[in-house]
């Protein structure tokens, strides 16, 4: 049972370290993680009594 808990724990370990790799390599490479930017108005009307 410890083996099998020791082994998850460095799988996790190295899928974190993979995502943060290429969180800071994908720009590099044609991943792009940007949001789409885009104006966004809506119309707000305001009861002053």
């Amino acid at each position: 049972m410890g083996r099998i808990l020791k082994w998850l724990i460095y799988l996790a370990l190295v899928g974190f370290v993979a995502l943060v790799t290429y969180a800071y390599i994908g720009p590099f490479v044609g991943a792009d993680f940007s949001a789409e930017k885009s104006e966004v108005r809506i119309p707000v009307s305001l009861d002053l009594e």
